[in-house]
């Protein structure tokens, strides 16, 4: 009741999220009750060392972690001196690979002498060389750490726990101090819970502690088991289970058959004989439990957004959905935007995907194939190139470029030959020309590259009322992108020397795990959860999504450092912990007062299992009766899927008939080559599809050379030697032919297939037309080329074009026509 009585209250929590749902919930407290200061709210996950008071052991955490990206490079160099053939951005990814293994020695205690206690011969061939790596890393990596003068982020974690341990052990603080959302799965956040339990003011809230399972079930439990962490947790404070009080809320017995429910589900295998004889459990157990299982992922995905989108209709009502299926988060959100909606996701939108991550990709992808047609038209028509114009003037100078120069087979690399007809190319290429000579070389500062890349990037960006740096970093996610940016340009400093060619696929995978979260512009009362930011959360309607098999619980990963013995005998907790951390959280949510399971039947076009907490709540459901033909209508829930099908349904529509144009007379065409009279006669719509409505379609960009690509270069070719050599052919006929044709090749193509494929066919056209004009050389008076004619039928013009004529001394002529491909028959 004392407006200020909460301030000397610390309360610490597992996430952010949670912190700041607390602090909603103080807020929404204030509104009734006029002032009140908050309590101190800390975060067990990341802490900082400015937010708590460590009496005398501050000197010990003077050194600061190491950044994560300059933690992978090093870590990366590492890996590519055992690998030297390993690319650069597979380097980076096995070096976060790496990273994850030294954060779970240091966040389970386990030192690295301990690599050196197992024996190679005690494992197969291959792990014995990663042990050697692992080894050489054990020994190489402290040094690098001490000359950085940085330590790893779990180990300083660790510290921060343990030196806030210590003082509160020495020097209890004067207020209350309540823990609570924490299974201690970190040994060292156990240890500090051990601590606050010991204060005479402190408190600890444990998560979904199971106080209904008998002794036996208790001492069987395994890694697999949601309770197993707190059963760990309880055994490191130094309590029994009986000891611990039920919080006040969950004492009311709101929800008591629901959690009967929740702890037969999860009976350890061994038991779960006793669901046979299981009678006692009440039909209130499904009251607002629902199972949906959905024929595809699209379905479940868009009936989720259904229910989500009937809770916003519901006065005041919060909906979140909780998955670890990514896919499927995503494809919710896609969903929830048909009605304009933007729902609040907690993982984010990756930088990569984000408008200025996309950006920077771009521009290393163009500069790097040499300015390629899809990748420059990429570049030229995202949002955030100007090129110094208004954006629109770019976008329309692109359009122009792609129609006349892009379109078909690929020109020339760089941009050279396009700048004569488009000259304000030049301003790209000057830009990039550092960028370019960088990336031209074998190897590169990383640093030089980044600094290059950043540049031309805000050279681009730059419009004519703008600089690029406004364009590029503003909003939330150029502020990612900038905080990235200098992150990079930092993790890159000493002799980070890198394959200029790798530079691309190395910043995309430096790129994977920066994240922005949008802070506005969201749904207030629409959320999508991971597990993780579930905890400790609160909505209407729970939707637990993407309950298949390898989903969630996920598949156990394959570990590339240690195998299972192997982690057995350093004590690194098995791959099964992660299911029975995930199996915590699917108990958790299934507590909440109206919860919705999902699945889709289906995904990605192959047949999926349902997950083994659906088939354990089944089979006790179907054990005490309640799937019945009454109870199991209310636990199958269909109509959101219904809902879905009549969202889309359309009605049908009559298929066109086949055309039949008929324009005016005055549109009609009065002038037609030769080769259209086929056309018309073979196919009417294209002559007035071309001719009338003028469409044209457009070539493919960066299009493989077809057919007719090949004959109009050597028609070219044939035409240059005519019109070089009209009256008397050279000495050297198929010399000057394969001279006249390089150029005419080297002028419009420069693809590797065009040579391999193309060049030999013209080489022996070549060796074929010299010895015919050899035959011929005294019977030709003069050859011409490309020679047109036409006749005029009482106002209708008809054309036609000759590749070649020559005339004879005898006075008679000779019309000839190439033909490249099958030549046509005497009857056509």
């Amino acid at each position: 009741k004392d407006p200020l009585g909460l301030s000397a209250v610390t309360v610490l929590l597992p996430t952010r999220r949670a912190i700041r749902a607390l602090k909603d919930a103080f807020l929404r407290r204030i509104e009734d009750e006029g002032v009140l200061v908050l309590p101190r709210l800390l975060t067990l996950g990341d802490l900082d060392e400015d937010e708590l008071v460590f009496g005398g052991a501050a000197e010990a955490l003077e050194t600061p972690a190491i950044d994560p990206l300059r933690r992978s490079l090093l870590l990366a160099r590492l890996v590519r001196a055992a690998r030297r053939d390993m690319p650069w951005d597979q380097a980076v990814r096995l070096a976060k690979e790496l990273g994850r293994f030294l954060d779970q020695m240091q966040t389970q205690g386990v030192g690295f002498e301990r690599l050196k206690t197992l024996v190679p011969e005690d494992f197969a061939s291959h792990w014995g060389e990663v042990l050697t790596f692992l080894n050489l890393l054990a020994d190489a990596w402290p040094d690098i750490l001490r000359e950085e003068g940085a330590v790893d982020m779990a180990l300083r974690r660790n510290r921060l726990l343990k030196a806030q341990a210590d003082a509160w052990r020495q020097t209890p603080p004067p207020g209350p101090v309540v823990a609570a959302g924490s299974t201690g799965s970190i040994p060292a956040t156990a240890e500090l819970l051990k601590v606050i339990a010991g204060l005479p003011q402190g408190t600890v809230v444990l998560p979904g502690l199971d106080l209904l399972l008998d002794g036996k079930a208790w001492e069987a439990l395994q890694e697999s088991h949601p309770q197993f962490g707190l059963k760990r947790l309880l055994a490191t404070i130094g309590i029994e289970r009986d000891a611990v009080k039920p919080w006040r809320a969950s004492a009311s017995g709101t929800f008591p058959a629901r959690l009967r429910l929740i702890s037969q589900a999860f009976l350890p295998a061994a038991l779960t004989e006793s669901w046979r004889g299981l009678d006692a459990l009440p039909a209130q157990a499904l009251t607002g439990l629902h199972y949906l299982e959905a024929p595809d992922l699209r379905s479940e995905a868009l009936a989720i957004a259904l229910l989500m989108r009937e809770a916003v209709e519901r006065q005041g009502q919060t909906a979140a959905l909780v998955t670890p299926d990514r896919d499927l988060a995503r494809r919710v959100a896609f969903e929830l935007e048909r009605w304009r909606i933007t729902v609040n996701d907690s993982a984010g939108v990756p930088l990569s995907n984000a408008a200025p991550g996309v950006f920077l990709r771009l521009i290393v992808e163009a500069v790097g194939e040499a300015f390629a047609p899809a990748p420059l038209l990429a570049l030229l028509k995202h949002p955030l190139a100007a090129l110094g114009m208004a954006p629109a003037q770019l976008r329309h100078l692109a359009r122009r470029l792609e129609v006349d120069a892009l379109r078909g087979p690929r020109p020339a690399p760089g941009l050279g030959g396009l700048i004569p007809d488009h000259p304000w190319l030049g301003i790209l290429d000057r830009a990039a020309r550092l960028l370019s000579l960088l990336m031209a070389s074998d190897q590169a500062s990383l640093g030089e590259l980044v600094g290059a890349h950043v540049a031309l990037a805000e050279e681009l960006a730059a419009s004519q009322d703008e600089t690029g740096a406004e364009r590029l970093w503003s909003g939330e996610a150029g502020e990612a992108a900038l905080d990235f940016a200098a992150r990079l340009i930092d993790a890159a400093r000493g002799d980070s020397v890198v394959s200029a060619a790798a530079y691309p696929a190395l910043l995309e995978a430096l790129m994977e795990e920066a994240t922005v979260r949008p802070s506005f512009g969201l749904h207030p009362r629409l959320h999508i959860w991971g597990p993780l930011e579930a905890r400790l959360q609160q909505a209407d309607l729970l939707i637990l999504g993407g309950l298949n098999e390898g989903t969630w619980p996920a598949e156990a990963p394959a570990d590339p450092w240690l195998s299972r013995p192997m982690r057995a005998a350093l004590g690194l907790d098995s791959p099964e912990r992660r299911i029975g951390l995930a199996a915590h959280d699917v108990a958790q949510g299934l507590a909440a007062p109206r919860v919705v399971l999902t699945r889709s039947a289906r995904a990605q076009g192959a047949p999926t299992v349902p997950s083994r907490f659906i088939k354990r709540l089944e089979a006790v459901l179907n054990a005490a009766g309640l799937l019945d033909d009454a109870g199991g209508a209310g636990w199958r829930l269909t109509a959101p899927l219904d809902w879905a099908e009549e969202l889309d349904d359309t009605e049908k529509i009559p298929s066109a008939g086949p055309p039949a144009p008929c324009p005016p007379l005055a549109a009609r065409p009065t002038q037609l080559s030769v080769t259209r009279i086929e056309t018309w006669m073979r196919d009417p719509y294209a002559l007035y599809a071309q001719k009338i409505l003028r469409l044209e379609a457009l070539k493919p960009l960066d299009a493989d050379p077809g057919a007719s690509d090949y004959g109009i270069l050597v028609h070219q070719a044939l035409e240059s030697y005519v019109k070089a050599w009209p009256v008397s052919p050279p000495a050297d006929i198929e010399g000057e032919l394969l001279r006249l044709g390089r150029e005419t090749f080297e002028r419009a193509l420069a693809r590797p297939g065009v040579w391999a494929f193309w060049w030999p066919r013209f080489k022996r056209i070549a060796s074929f037309v010299a010895e015919l004009e050899g035959r011929h050389r005294d019977s030709i008076a003069r050859r011409f080329s490309e020679c047109e004619g036409r006749l005029d039928l009482d106002g209708f013009v008809l054309t036609a074009k000759a590749d070649r004529i020559d005339r004879l001394k005898s006075g008679a002529a000779r019309l000839i026509d190439y033909k490249t491909g099958k030549p046509p028959s005497w009857k056509q």
